[in-house]
C-alpha cells in the first residue's frame, strides 16, 4: 500500500486552491483581460495584497492559506493564464497551467497542472469558483516514460466509461507497477492506493459514474525503474451532454 500523503499532498492543496479561486462572472472583454493579467501577476509575484483586491474577504482568507501551502511545497511555481472563448451565454473561461518543482529526499519532483476555469463576477469581487478538466502530474523520472492519459472530461450520470492510461512505447523487459482510485474531495488525503505489476502496457479500467451530477476525482501512482509518477484527473458528471 502506498499512502498518497507521500506523493500528492501538494496536488490536493493545488486542486482546492484552484477549485475555490475562480467564480462565474459576467464581465466585458476589457475587464476580463485586466483580471487575467492581475491574477497571473499576483500569483507569480506572490503578491497577497493584489490577491486581496481581487477577491472578497471571506474568499481571500481561504485562498491565502492554500496559496501559502502551494508555494511552500513548490517555491518556484509559475502560473500561466490564457483567456478562452465564451462557452455559455455570459460565462467566460480561463485556460490555466501551473509548473513547479520540489525536492523530496534528494529527488526532484516536477509539477505540471492544467485546468479550465469558468468564471463570472459578483459585486466586483471574485468568489465561489468552478473548475473543469483538471489533469495534474508530479513526477521525478525526467519524463522517461511516455504516457497518454485517456480519461474523459465529461460523462453522463450513472453510465459506464473507460479510463485508459497508456504507455506509448514498448517496455520490453521493464516491469512497472501502479494503481488508480477514485475519491471525493474531502477524503483525498485519507486515500491509499494499492499498486501491483502492470503487465499490459498501462492501466485500463471500466467504471460507472455516480448517479448524481458533480465532479469525480481519479488519482494514481506509477512506479518504474527511472522514478515515480503521481497523477490526478477530474471528470465532470452531468445529467445531459
Amino acid at each position: 500500500m502506498i499512502n498518497l500523503n507521500s506523493f500528492t499532498k501538494s496536488v490536493f492543496f493545488l486542486f482546492i486552491f484552484i477549485y475555490l479561486i475562480f467564480p462565474k462572472l459576467a464581465i466585458t472583454q476589457n475587464k476580463n483581460v485586466d483580471i487575467r493579467k492581475n491574477l497571473e501577476n499576483s500569483l507569480n509575484g506572490r503578491n497577497l495584497k493584489l490577491l486581496k483586491e481581487i477577491f472578497d474577504e471571506k474568499e481571500y482568507q481561504i485562498i491565502q492559506r492554500q496559496f501559502l501551502k502551494i508555494i511552500k511545497d513548490f517555491p518556484d511555481s509559475k502560473w500561466q493564464i490564457h483567456r478562452s472563448k465564451s462557452i455559455v451565454n455570459n460565462e467566460k473561461m480561463f485556460e490555466i497551467k501551473v509548473l513547479g518543482k520540489k525536492i523530496v529526499n534528494g529527488e526532484t519532483y516536477f509539477l505540471e497542472s492544467n485546468f479550465n476555469y469558468l468564471f463570472s463576477r459578483i459585486n466586483g469581487k471574485l468568489n465561489d469558483g468552478n473548475i473543469k478538466n483538471l489533469l495534474t502530474t508530479i513526477r521525478n523520472d525526467q519524463n522517461k516514460l511516455d504516457i497518454i492519459f485517456k480519461i474523459p472530461e465529461q460523462v453522463l450520470t450513472g453510465t459506464k466509461y473507460d479510463i485508459d492510461i497508456i504507455f506509448n512505447e514498448p517496455l520490453g523487459d521493464i516491469i512497472l507497477s501502479g494503481g488508480i482510485k477514485s475519491h471525493q474531495d474531502e477524503s483525498y488525503l485519507k486515500q491509499e492506493i494499492t499498486i501491483k505489476p502492470l503487465l499490459s502496457g498501462g492501466i485500463f479500467k471500466t467504471t460507472r459514474s455516480p448517479s448524481k451530477p458533480g465532479t469525480q476525482i481519479w488519482s494514481g501512482i506509477i512506479a518504474h525503474p527511472e522514478g515515480m509518477i503521481s497523477f490526478t484527473k477530474s471528470v465532470e458528471i452531468v445529467e445531459q451532454i
